[in-house]
């Protein structure tokens, strides 16, 4: 397996594009199988779980072309109506597929779905939500199967603001016969972009940025050309990277209107930050102000940019807390950061930080993918040398990182597991 050797105290400077929304695009490829002609999707990240999702597609029959960071996706020979779980242990996304696939085909066949090491993040949400679509359910040797001849419009109420299930029940809900309710939608701006892709399709939505979605089902969609949303977490790690090394650079192809949240609590470490169109500026001091979060559903703090605070934190004047509440559990990046001369007490879902005025390089283990982001942004700020193991996790959410960082200035190599 690959690793990154970091040597630490290097100045951030320059401008990096920030790739497309990961989170977006694993919503999108799935959504081309409502269409009864071919799809294109533009500012398409190359990632791992990109390239999954793609493999499960094709698994199905469904023809996909990558040409740069564009997408094409004809769905036009699907013939196999399951996810394996051979793929959907792979990533948690996979399960996307239900929905599309039992509204435009009548019948899925899905795997639990695996992805990141940490926490339950049951689907039973999303099992309910198309179960009130009509569907008849089972579970059969690790896999939900469901059934339907048409599916039907119904008013559906998370309990729990869910991103996924929100994304699969709104992609089912558009060729199901009648309304559809959706209260307490997600409103991130990934669910956001896929109901407008779905427009563009051909669905009726309306409440699209709201907690409550109504959807008119269609009998058929059809393709559409669709350019992606920039990825807000890259972003915000990237403005964490300056904070934690005091640095200045440029985003382009970022909206701060997506981390207006993360941007006000990066003022209140002393950051300057100023936006025009899609590029963010950040001016920082040498050491930020201690500055405590709590996560929180969209437009909250978001639960994907806690281990990467957390890492700033580490490098603050005086104390702070990190409270998880969307995964009380997500705290594997610590026993790591405290390897490198963090000081930080953990009780339950609560993370309480003591700034030390240096971190020291150390060799430390990626848990997952957010926390493999956390342990890069203190290698970097760190003194000596720092080797991340295991960044096959950093992969499957970030465009070659380490080039990126090499373009601001960071000195970090990707060493092969060839070579040690």
């Amino acid at each position: 397996m690959d690793k990154f050797i970091i040597h630490g105290g290097n100045k951030l400077s320059g401008e990096v594009r920030i790739s497309g929304a990961k989170n977006a695009s694993l919503a999108l490829m799935p959504a081309t199988l409502l269409g009864e002609s071919p799809s294109v999707l533009r500012n398409t990240p190359d990632l791992r779980d990109t390239a999954t999702m793609l493999h499960l597609l094709r698994s199905m029959g469904a023809t996909c072309l990558r040409e740069g960071d564009a997408v094409t996706i004809d769905p036009s020979s699907i013939h196999a109506l399951e996810a394996p779980y051979q793929l959907v242990k792979k990533m948690r996304a996979s399960f996307y597929v239900l929905g599309p696939l039992v509204a435009r085909y009548g019948k899925a066949r899905v795997s639990y779905p695996g992805g990141c090491a940490w926490g339950p993040r049951p689907v039973n949400f999303h099992i309910e939500g198309i179960r009130k679509l009509g569907a008849h359910i089972d579970l059969q040797e690790g896999y939900i199967v469901a059934e339907a001849q048409r599916l039907h419009g119904a008013e559906i109420t998370f309990d729990v603001s869910s991103v996924g299930a929100t994304g699969n029940v709104l992609m089912a809900a558009a060729l199901a016969r009648g309304e559809t309710v959706i209260n307490n939608a997600a409103k991130e701006p990934e669910i956001q972009h896929l109901a407008r892709f779905l427009v563009s399709m051909g669905a009726e939505i309306e409440g699209i940025g709201t907690s409550t979605l109504r959807i008119q089902g269609k009998d058929s969609l059809h393709g559409t050309d669709d350019d992606n949303i920039p990825d807000r977490i890259e972003a915000g790690t990237f403005l964490v990277a300056a904070a934690v090394t005091g640095s200045t650079i440029t985003l382009t192809n970022a909206r701060a209107e997506h981390l207006a949240a993360l941007v006000s609590k990066l003022e209140d470490t002393g950051a300057s930050i100023r936006s025009h169109d899609d590029t963010i500026s950040i001016m920082t001091p040498d050491r930020p102000e201690a500055v405590s979060v709590t996560t929180a559903i969209y437009p909250g703090f978001p639960t994907d940019m806690q281990a990467q605070w957390i890492a700033l934190m580490c490098l603050a004047t005086g104390t702070s807390t990190v409270t998880d509440t969307i995964y009380h559990d997500r705290f594997s990046h610590v026993p790591e950061l405290q390897r490198l001369g963090a000081r930080i007490a953990l009780g339950e879902n609560t993370a309480v930080i003591n700034g030390v005025e240096y971190l020291t390089g150390a060799t430390v283990m990626s848990t997952d993918l957010r926390a493999s982001a956390s342990l890069i942004l203190a290698g970097l700020a760190a003194r000596g040398t720092t080797e991340v193991l295991r960044v096959y996790h950093i992969d499957r959410g970030y465009e070659s990182i380490e080039k990126k960082l090499q373009t601001l200035g960071a000195d970090i190599v990707r060493v092969s597991g060839k070579e040690y």
